[in-house]
């Protein structure tokens, strides 16, 4: 009798420390990737309607202010941002970065359109086109919902571009950021995908010598007729942090806002040439270059990651957590 009773107390033993390992399992595996990490706070001058912010967002094609929950907004960016037929999990990246953003900016910013919270006019804040909200979209919001990207309880800077030309660049480089280089950011290599326009891969744009005398007075040096344009300091993407005019120094980045960013389509110059009236430059890529290539994360995406690899991958040592349900 005492050796059945010992095997059955061993049994019973062994049986309880399965369930509990088992139950152990299962809460680790319940919690989710989004979930794991330190929460930003929730900027302090948003309303919240059952814990999610509530948006007064200055519409530029309406002229008003129209009042819609984050996740309306952020549906709306995405649809901006990218094209609503492209991979789900792009899509989801791109809306885990536009959530993250407005939440920044509200936190930092105001916006310069009063009474408003952000606006959808891009030279402040995002792309912005509700029109194009799709099932894809809304799927993709859905999924990602409340998820922002985090730094040490912070909200870190959430930049993407449209195509990196190979590598992505430093803040400083490729935006003239004042201040360090936040290290969730550093020059990435980005496998962009295929299916790019290829006047995105490699493109050319001429100005006159008079409208790049006219970027370069913009961007704080006044030259007189236009003799030279050489590509100055680089960074480690090869990107042009300067320009050398008639043997001056111009910030690139600033130079390229002002001579027109959709002509100069980044500063991932190869060759500039001058012939008599005409500058020529030629160069890779379309946008800043910093953060999230979105061509990059189609082809991230094409290749089976999902969106947190292609989070993590732009933004290297940021988590993504969960706001709100």
């Amino acid at each position: 009798m005492k050796a059945i009773k010992k095997t059955v107390s061993a049994l019973l033993a062994l049986a309880i420390a399965a369930l509990l390992a088992g139950c152990m399992r299962g809460e680790e595996e319940s919690v989710s990737w989004h979930l794991r990490g330190e929460s930003p706070k929730l900027p302090e001058r948003l309303e919240t309607a059952d814990g999610v912010p509530v948006l007064n967002v200055y519409d530029v094609s309406a002229g008003r202010i129209k009042q819609m929950g984050i996740e309306d907004y952020v549906a709306g960016v995405v649809a901006g941002e990218m094209k609503n037929d492209w991979p789900e999990e792009a899509l989801k990246a791109q809306a885990i970065l536009a959530r993250t953003f407005v939440l920044k900016f509200c936190q930092d910013k105001r916006s310069k359109y009063e009474g408003a919270d952000i606006s959808t006019d891009v030279a402040e804040a995002q792309a912005y086109d509700a029109s194009s909200v799709n099932e894809r979209v809304e799927r993709a919001v859905e999924a990602t919902r409340g998820q922002v990207m985090s730094v040490d309880g912070e909200y870190p800077y959430a930049w993407f571009h449209a195509h990196a030309g190979g590598m992505t660049e430093l803040p400083t480089v490729a935006l003239d950021f004042k201040g360090e280089d936040p290290g969730y950011l550093r020059p990435t290599a980005s496998d962009e995908s295929d299916k790019a326009p290829e006047d995105v891969k490699h493109w050319e744009a001429t100005f006159t010598k008079d409208q790049v005398a006219r970027a370069c007075a913009g961007a704080g040096l006044k030259v007189d007729a236009i003799q030279s344009v050489e590509l100055g300091e680089r960074g480690e993407s090869g990107r042009a942090k300067t320009l050398v005019i008639n043997g001056r120094s111009v910030s690139a980045p600033t130079f390229r806002i002002k001579i027109g960013a959709n002509r100069l389509k980044s500063t991932l110059i190869d060759d500039v040439e001058i012939e008599g009236d005409a500058v020529r430059f030629s160069g890779r890529g379309f946008g800043h270059g910093v953060g999230m290539s979105q061509w990059g994360a189609y082809g991230m995406a094409e290749d089976g990651a999902d969106a947190r690899q292609i989070v993590e991958h732009y933004f290297p040592g940021v988590e993504i957590v969960g706001m709100w349900e």
